[in-house]
Protein backbone atom coordinates (compact mmCIF):
# COMPACT_ATOMS: atom_id res chain seq x y z
CA UNK A 1 0.00 0.00 0.00
CA UNK A 2 1.33 3.44 -0.98
CA UNK A 3 0.47 6.22 1.45
CA UNK A 4 1.01 9.96 1.43
CA UNK A 5 1.70 10.39 5.16
CA UNK A 6 1.32 14.17 5.25
CA UNK A 7 -1.21 16.40 3.51
CA UNK A 8 -3.75 19.07 4.46
CA UNK A 9 -7.26 20.29 3.68
CA UNK A 10 -8.75 23.68 4.37
CA UNK A 11 -11.49 26.13 3.49
CA UNK A 12 -9.38 29.25 3.25
CA UNK A 13 -9.97 31.90 5.90
CA UNK A 14 -7.62 34.91 5.56
CA UNK A 15 -7.82 35.67 9.30
CA UNK A 16 -7.40 32.15 10.64
CA UNK A 17 -4.89 31.24 7.93
CA UNK A 18 -2.79 34.39 8.26
CA UNK A 19 0.37 32.25 7.98
CA UNK A 20 -0.42 32.19 4.25
CA UNK A 21 1.15 35.54 3.39
CA UNK A 22 1.36 37.53 0.13
CA UNK A 23 4.22 35.36 -1.16
CA UNK A 24 2.01 32.29 -0.78
CA UNK A 25 -0.98 33.46 -2.81
CA UNK A 26 -0.92 30.22 -4.84
CA UNK A 27 -2.40 28.37 -1.85
CA UNK A 28 -4.71 31.14 -0.62
CA UNK A 29 -7.86 29.24 -1.61
CA UNK A 30 -9.86 26.19 -0.61
CA UNK A 31 -8.21 22.77 -0.87
CA UNK A 32 -10.62 19.90 -0.40
CA UNK A 33 -10.75 16.14 -1.14
CA UNK A 34 -12.12 16.67 -4.64
CA UNK A 35 -8.94 18.62 -5.43
CA UNK A 36 -6.61 15.92 -4.15
CA UNK A 37 -8.35 12.71 -5.24
CA UNK A 38 -7.40 12.90 -8.96
CA UNK A 39 -3.81 13.67 -7.96
CA UNK A 40 -3.71 10.54 -5.78
CA UNK A 41 -5.04 8.39 -8.60
CA UNK A 42 -2.54 9.79 -11.10
CA UNK A 43 0.34 9.00 -8.73
CA UNK A 44 -0.82 5.50 -7.80
CA UNK A 45 -1.37 6.32 -4.14
CA UNK A 46 -3.80 4.27 -2.06
CA UNK A 47 -4.50 6.82 0.64
CA UNK A 48 -3.36 9.70 2.77
CA UNK A 49 -2.91 10.91 6.32
CA UNK A 50 -4.71 14.24 6.74
CA UNK A 51 -2.83 16.50 9.16
CA UNK A 52 -4.18 19.53 10.97
CA UNK A 53 -3.40 23.02 9.71
CA UNK A 54 -5.59 25.20 11.95
CA UNK A 55 -5.23 25.35 15.72
CA UNK A 56 -8.57 24.34 17.22
CA UNK A 57 -10.63 21.28 18.05
CA UNK A 58 -12.93 22.36 15.21
CA UNK A 59 -10.07 21.45 12.86
CA UNK A 60 -9.95 17.90 14.24
CA UNK A 61 -13.71 17.52 13.74
CA UNK A 62 -13.44 18.93 10.20
CA UNK A 63 -10.79 16.38 9.20
CA UNK A 64 -12.63 13.47 10.82
CA UNK A 65 -15.81 14.39 8.94
CA UNK A 66 -13.87 14.35 5.67
CA UNK A 67 -12.35 10.97 6.57
CA UNK A 68 -15.82 9.52 7.15
CA UNK A 69 -16.82 10.67 3.66
CA UNK A 70 -13.68 9.50 1.84
CA UNK A 71 -12.22 6.07 2.59
CA UNK A 72 -8.87 7.02 1.07
CA UNK A 73 -8.28 9.46 3.95
CA UNK A 74 -6.90 6.58 5.98
CA UNK A 75 -5.95 8.46 9.17
CA UNK A 76 -6.24 11.89 10.75
CA UNK A 77 -3.72 13.82 12.83
CA UNK A 78 -5.82 16.31 14.77
CA UNK A 79 -4.90 19.38 16.77
CA UNK A 80 -4.20 19.39 20.50
CA UNK A 81 -2.31 21.60 22.92
CA UNK A 82 -0.67 19.07 25.27
CA UNK A 83 -0.25 21.78 27.93
CA UNK A 84 -3.97 22.52 28.09
CA UNK A 85 -5.96 21.68 31.20
CA UNK A 86 -8.63 20.30 28.84
CA UNK A 87 -6.54 17.46 27.37
CA UNK A 88 -8.39 14.67 29.20
CA UNK A 89 -11.80 16.10 28.33
CA UNK A 90 -10.85 16.48 24.67
CA UNK A 91 -9.57 12.90 24.51
CA UNK A 92 -12.77 11.68 26.15
CA UNK A 93 -14.81 13.61 23.58
CA UNK A 94 -12.94 11.97 20.71
CA UNK A 95 -12.99 8.46 22.14
CA UNK A 96 -14.19 5.99 19.53
CA UNK A 97 -13.02 7.99 16.48
CA UNK A 98 -11.33 5.12 14.69
CA UNK A 99 -9.69 7.28 11.99
CA UNK A 100 -8.03 9.51 14.59
CA UNK A 101 -4.42 8.31 14.90
CA UNK A 102 -2.75 11.16 16.72
CA UNK A 103 -2.27 14.86 17.25
CA UNK A 104 -0.05 17.79 16.39
CA UNK A 105 0.67 21.18 17.95
CA UNK A 106 2.30 24.06 16.04
CA UNK A 107 5.54 23.95 18.02
CA UNK A 108 7.52 25.72 15.28
CA UNK A 109 5.91 29.00 16.34
CA UNK A 110 6.58 28.46 20.05
CA UNK A 111 9.73 28.76 22.10
CA UNK A 112 11.53 25.40 22.51
CA UNK A 113 11.19 25.58 26.29
CA UNK A 114 7.46 24.79 26.05
CA UNK A 115 8.39 21.12 25.55
CA UNK A 116 10.01 21.10 28.99
CA UNK A 117 6.97 22.38 30.86
CA UNK A 118 5.41 19.83 33.25
CA UNK A 119 1.91 20.44 31.87
CA UNK A 120 3.10 19.80 28.30
CA UNK A 121 4.76 16.54 29.25
CA UNK A 122 1.70 15.46 31.24
CA UNK A 123 -0.35 15.96 28.09
CA UNK A 124 2.08 13.86 26.05
CA UNK A 125 1.82 11.08 28.63
CA UNK A 126 -1.98 11.27 28.37
CA UNK A 127 -1.63 10.60 24.64
CA UNK A 128 0.54 7.57 25.35
CA UNK A 129 -2.08 6.14 27.69
CA UNK A 130 -4.56 6.12 24.80
CA UNK A 131 -2.03 5.04 22.16
CA UNK A 132 -2.08 8.26 20.13
CA UNK A 133 0.91 9.44 18.11
CA UNK A 134 2.38 12.96 18.22
CA UNK A 135 3.76 14.88 15.24
CA UNK A 136 6.67 17.20 16.01
CA UNK A 137 6.39 20.28 13.80
CA UNK A 138 9.65 22.01 14.66
CA UNK A 139 12.60 23.98 13.33
CA UNK A 140 16.24 22.98 13.86
CA UNK A 141 16.45 25.30 16.88
CA UNK A 142 13.82 23.16 18.61
CA UNK A 143 15.74 19.90 18.19
CA UNK A 144 17.71 20.02 21.49
CA UNK A 145 14.46 20.48 23.46
CA UNK A 146 12.78 17.78 21.38
CA UNK A 147 15.64 15.40 22.17
CA UNK A 148 15.03 15.99 25.86
CA UNK A 149 11.28 15.44 25.39
CA UNK A 150 11.56 12.13 23.56
CA UNK A 151 14.12 10.91 26.10
CA UNK A 152 11.70 11.75 28.93
CA UNK A 153 8.77 10.02 27.16
CA UNK A 154 10.34 6.81 25.79
CA UNK A 155 7.03 4.98 25.32
CA UNK A 156 5.40 7.74 23.27
CA UNK A 157 5.58 7.44 19.48
CA UNK A 158 6.78 10.68 17.86
CA UNK A 159 7.31 11.60 14.22
CA UNK A 160 9.34 14.60 13.06
CA UNK A 161 7.56 16.48 10.29
CA UNK A 162 9.54 17.78 7.29
CA UNK A 163 12.96 16.60 8.60
CA UNK A 164 12.61 19.42 11.20
CA UNK A 165 12.82 21.96 8.35
CA UNK A 166 16.58 22.19 7.71
CA UNK A 167 17.69 25.26 5.70
CA UNK A 168 17.99 23.42 2.40
CA UNK A 169 18.24 26.64 0.39
CA UNK A 170 21.44 27.50 2.28
CA UNK A 171 23.04 24.05 2.14
CA UNK A 172 23.83 21.52 4.85
CA UNK A 173 23.64 22.75 8.43
CA UNK A 174 26.03 20.90 10.74
CA UNK A 175 23.93 21.66 13.81
CA UNK A 176 20.84 20.14 12.20
CA UNK A 177 22.80 17.07 11.10
CA UNK A 178 24.24 16.57 14.61
CA UNK A 179 20.88 17.00 16.37
CA UNK A 180 18.89 14.88 13.91
CA UNK A 181 21.38 12.05 14.42
CA UNK A 182 21.02 12.42 18.19
CA UNK A 183 17.23 12.35 18.21
CA UNK A 184 17.22 9.37 15.83
CA UNK A 185 19.01 7.29 18.47
CA UNK A 186 15.67 7.16 20.28
CA UNK A 187 13.72 4.33 18.67
CA UNK A 188 10.36 5.89 19.55
CA UNK A 189 11.08 8.67 17.02
CA UNK A 190 10.22 8.46 13.31
CA UNK A 191 10.68 11.03 10.54
CA UNK A 192 8.67 12.21 7.54
CA UNK A 193 10.40 12.81 4.23
CA UNK A 194 8.21 15.80 3.51
CA UNK A 195 8.31 19.56 3.18
CA UNK A 196 11.71 19.64 1.53
CA UNK A 197 10.87 21.67 -1.57
CA UNK A 198 9.50 24.56 0.47
CA UNK A 199 12.73 24.74 2.48
CA UNK A 200 14.67 25.08 -0.80
CA UNK A 201 14.56 27.97 -3.26
CA UNK A 202 10.99 27.66 -4.52
CA UNK A 203 11.86 28.62 -8.09
CA UNK A 204 15.37 27.21 -8.56
CA UNK A 205 15.73 23.99 -6.55
CA UNK A 206 17.41 20.93 -7.99
CA UNK A 207 16.96 17.29 -7.04
CA UNK A 208 20.63 17.03 -6.08
CA UNK A 209 20.20 19.65 -3.34
CA UNK A 210 18.15 17.21 -1.29
CA UNK A 211 20.63 14.33 -1.44
CA UNK A 212 22.79 15.21 1.60
CA UNK A 213 19.68 15.70 3.74
CA UNK A 214 18.19 12.41 2.56
CA UNK A 215 21.55 10.69 3.09
CA UNK A 216 21.50 11.87 6.70
CA UNK A 217 17.99 10.71 7.61
CA UNK A 218 18.33 7.40 5.79
CA UNK A 219 21.60 6.75 7.57
CA UNK A 220 20.29 7.50 11.06
CA UNK A 221 16.62 6.44 10.88
CA UNK A 222 16.68 3.75 8.21
CA UNK A 223 13.69 2.97 5.94
CA UNK A 224 11.84 1.29 8.84
CA UNK A 225 11.39 4.69 10.56
CA UNK A 226 10.93 6.92 7.51
CA UNK A 227 7.71 7.75 5.68
CA UNK A 228 6.96 9.75 2.54
CA UNK A 229 4.69 12.80 2.67
CA UNK A 230 3.88 15.35 -0.04
CA UNK A 231 2.83 18.24 2.23
CA UNK A 232 0.16 19.00 -0.37
CA UNK A 233 -1.06 21.68 -0.96
CA UNK A 234 1.79 23.62 0.70
CA UNK A 235 4.22 21.89 -1.68
CA UNK A 236 2.51 23.67 -4.59
CA UNK A 237 4.46 26.80 -3.67
CA UNK A 238 7.53 25.08 -5.08
CA UNK A 239 6.44 21.96 -6.97
CA UNK A 240 3.46 19.79 -7.91
CA UNK A 241 2.92 16.64 -5.89
CA UNK A 242 4.28 14.47 -8.70
CA UNK A 243 7.61 16.28 -8.67
CA UNK A 244 7.82 15.94 -4.89
CA UNK A 245 7.27 12.20 -5.17
CA UNK A 246 9.82 11.95 -7.97
CA UNK A 247 12.55 13.32 -5.68
CA UNK A 248 11.98 10.48 -3.23
CA UNK A 249 11.41 7.79 -5.87
CA UNK A 250 14.67 8.72 -7.60
CA UNK A 251 16.57 8.56 -4.31
CA UNK A 252 15.00 5.19 -3.44
CA UNK A 253 15.97 3.54 -6.74
CA UNK A 254 19.08 1.75 -5.32
CA UNK A 255 17.19 0.41 -2.29
CA UNK A 256 15.61 -3.03 -2.07
CA UNK A 257 11.94 -3.50 -2.89
CA UNK A 258 11.16 -4.08 0.80
CA UNK A 259 12.97 -0.89 1.83
CA UNK A 260 11.18 1.13 -0.83
CA UNK A 261 7.84 -0.27 0.32
CA UNK A 262 8.56 0.79 3.91
CA UNK A 263 9.17 4.42 2.94
CA UNK A 264 6.33 4.58 0.43
CA UNK A 265 3.69 3.34 2.84
CA UNK A 266 4.68 0.52 5.18
CA UNK A 267 6.14 2.72 7.88
CA UNK A 268 3.16 5.09 7.77
CA UNK A 269 0.72 2.18 8.02
CA UNK A 270 2.47 0.79 11.07
CA UNK A 271 2.94 4.16 12.77
CA UNK A 272 -0.60 5.45 12.22
CA UNK A 273 -2.39 2.10 12.50
CA UNK A 274 -3.56 1.97 8.89
CA UNK A 275 -4.89 -1.41 7.74
CA UNK A 276 -2.75 -2.68 4.86
CA UNK A 277 -5.51 -3.74 2.50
Amino acid sequence: MRIDAHQHFWRFDPVRDSWIDADMSAIARDFMPQDLEPVLHSLGLDGTVAVQAAESSVETDFLLALAREHDWIRSVVGWLDPASADVAAELDRLDGETRLAGFRHILQSREPEVMSEPAFRAGIRALRQRDYTFDLLIHPRHLPAAIDLVRACPDQRFVIDHLAKPPIADGMDDGWRRDIRTIARHENVFCKISGMVTEADWSHWTREQFTPFLDTVFDCFGPERLMYGSDWPVCLLAAPAGSVMNIVDHYLAPFSADEQARVRGGTACDFYGITKS
